[in-house]
């Protein structure tokens, strides 16, 4: 089976891998706790856009993206709400 190219906004990857890499990356740029800075947040504006549940997991508005731990040890994006309310997604369910 060829591989399938993804499309993010102005970012082509010739497959989902070369995706997963890419976003995988940034989430290991920030230590746990940071909020991720202005460039990385236009990326992953457009990301949460095709996650399967992004309306609930953007509920009121996204006033920022930090990484923080995930389940069971983990890390993952989170969801800074304008209403003060977070929430964690996966970027490869984006995927």
């Amino acid at each position: 089976m060829p591989a399938k190219p993804v499309t993010i906004g102005e970012h082509h990857f010739a497959k989902k891998g070369d995706a997963v890499a890419f976003f995988q990356e940034i989430l290991y740029r920030y230590n746990l706790g940071d909020k991720v800075s202005t460039a990385d947040e236009a990326i992953l504006r457009l990301l949460i856009d095709r996650h399967p549940e992004a309306a609930g997991k953007i509920g009121a508005g996204i006033a920022s993206f930090s990484v923080r731990s995930g389940d069971f040890g983990t890390r993952c994006f989170w969801i800074n709400r304008v209403d003060n309310t977070a929430e964690k997604f996966s970027f490869r369910a984006c995927l």
